[in-house]
């Protein structure tokens, strides 16, 4: 395929031992059809599809055809899938090369949906067009919440049918990340035994993601802390906006600090911290309040993988191993805390700062109040419900108002600080699940203009109370689904 779209690949990846992929292509598909191309994304990327036909189009994002420099690839990884260890690997994604942007920016390009592998273990290796649709979505709002994540370039349909429960239409998404290096990648690397090859995964992910420590006699302890660093700031980011992952195996944990594999993921309503919204998460192992420690539980594991690099000495490599996870809830608990604080608009350290942020979600709570629109009421928007006349609540907004008086500012800069860190908008799950619908029935205006209203979460530029609205009432029970 003829480069006048402007892709530069370098793809290291690819160059690493046998162990760590599989060479493959893509699947080709009977009639891909281009449904969405997210040019603010290209446009990041620096690439031009203003040249190309969208029957070219559709075929480039199928994989129909491949870009030129492309090297595409099945990664090898293992994963902890609720709780129990698994060989995995891309069983239906293949990673066509790393695209390296004019500001040296390197980026993978991926095709999930995109056939079967080596490691499909039985499975099809094709995904579904609502599965697709929902990730580009969310990942989109994830990014545009300020979140670290993989995004979504396109979405295309195949024009051949998936078996699920029922016969689906087919997709093909194309995801990109700065990198697919996960937990998983080193549990797989590990379990292999081979220290050679541990020692490379560790060199080339430390120079692609974390070059200040590449001269560093301790790399691997040095890579662990920062890698708790950035997924402790990445969980409390899905705290701050109701966020529910809902599948956090350690396969899905990148070494990045990425959100990764929008499965079953949704954004709470009503705020419980028990929250669950998937339905193969039968004891809410991955509910809202327990992703922090399922963090730390994945962390552990690749604490575990590192023990090799720590020390020659496996009991002082386990000891301080330890020592490093055991630091996880320090960190998370501060930056839980400055995080609240930062919504609640409180400057400076109180005593009683935690006592009253936990007063404001124990009534949420009991009152079965929006996590959202909360903390919009409290940033003077106009949000229509009687719930915030209850006498409990007006008493907590004088204790909160009282202790604002500490922040040596005025009212209006405390809401300004506030609206900085307080979404208007999130993807509601009843019109994440509206927009799926009308796509399958090759309606796409919902999703389009869904698309467009949660680009500005903050500061919409345009009338979005039908997007602040709850779900209408239902005795069921919302469910979402892993698409696989």
């Amino acid at each position: 395929m003829k480069n006048y779209i402007n892709w530069n690949f370098d793809n290291s990846y690819s160059k690493l031992p046998e162990a760590f992929k599989e060479i493959i292509k893509p699947v080709s598909v009977l009639n891909p059809e281009l449904v969405i191309l997210n040019e603010d994304l290209a446009k990041e990327l620096g690439l031009d599809f203003s040249k190309i036909d969208k029957n070219e189009l559709s075929a480039l994002f199928a994989g129909n055809i491949l870009p030129e420099g492309t090297s595409s690839i099945a990664q090898a990884y293992a994963g902890h899938q609720f709780g129990h260890f698994t060989m995995l690997g891309d069983g239906r994604a293949v990673l066509i090369g790393e695209h390296v942007t004019n500001q040296k920016k390197r980026y993978d390009i991926q095709f999930k949906g995109s056939g079967r592998t080596s490691f499909s273990r039985g499975g099809d290796g094709r995904a579904a067009l609502g599965p697709m649709l929902r990730e580009y979505i969310i990942s989109e709002a994830i990014h545009s919440l300020n979140i670290p994540t993989t995004r979504s370039l396109a979405v295309t349909k195949t024009g051949e049918k998936v078996v699920r429960e029922n016969l689906l239409e087919g997709a093909i998404l194309t995801r990109v990340a700065s990198s697919h290096i996960r937990v998983g990648t080193f549990q797989y690397i590990a379990a292999k035994q081979n220290i050679d090859e541990l020692k490379m995964l560790v060199d080339y992910t430390v120079d692609r993601h974390y070059p200040e420590i590449k001269s560093s006699t301790t790399k691997a302890v040095d890579l662990l802390n920062l890698v708790i660093e950035k997924q402790c700031q990445l969980i409390v980011n899905w705290m701050r906006v109701g966020f529910i992952h809902g599948v956090m195996n350690t396969d899905n944990m990148t070494i990045s600090g990425e959100t990764i594999d929008y499965g079953p993921c949704a954004f709470m309503d009503q705020y419980d911290p028990k929250t669950v919204f998937s339905s193969i998460d039968k004891f809410g192992r991955y509910a809202f309040s327990n992703q922090a420690p399922i963090a730390k539980w994945n962390l552990a594991r690749f604490a575990e993988c590192l023990i090799p690099l720590i020390d020659k000495n496996e009991d002082q490599a386990i000891k301080t191993a330890t020592q490093i996870i055991d630091n996880f809830q320090t960190i998370y608990e501060q930056k839980w805390l400055d995080m609240m604080k930062s919504k609640l608009g409180l400057i400076g350290d109180n005593k009683d700062d935690l006592k009253l942020i936990n007063s404001l979600l124990n009534w949420m709570k009991e009152s079965k109040a929006d996590y959202t629109n909360t903390f919009c009421y409290l940033t003077d928007m106009p949000i229509k419900d009687e719930i915030y006349n209850d006498k409990r609540f007006i008493e907590w907004v004088q204790a909160w108002n009282n202790r604002s008086t500490l922040n040596n500012s005025n009212k209006e800069n405390q809401i300004q600080f506030m609206k900085k860190v307080n979404p208007v908008i999130i993807p509601r799950n009843h019109k994440v699940e509206a927009a799926l619908s009308d796509a399958d029935k090759n309606n796409y205006e919902t999703l389009y203009k869904l698309l467009s209203v949660i680009q500005n979460p903050y500061n919409p530029k345009v009338d979005v109370s039908e997007y602040q609205s709850l779900a209408p009432i239902s005795k069921e029970k919302y469910q979402t689904f892993c698409g696989t």
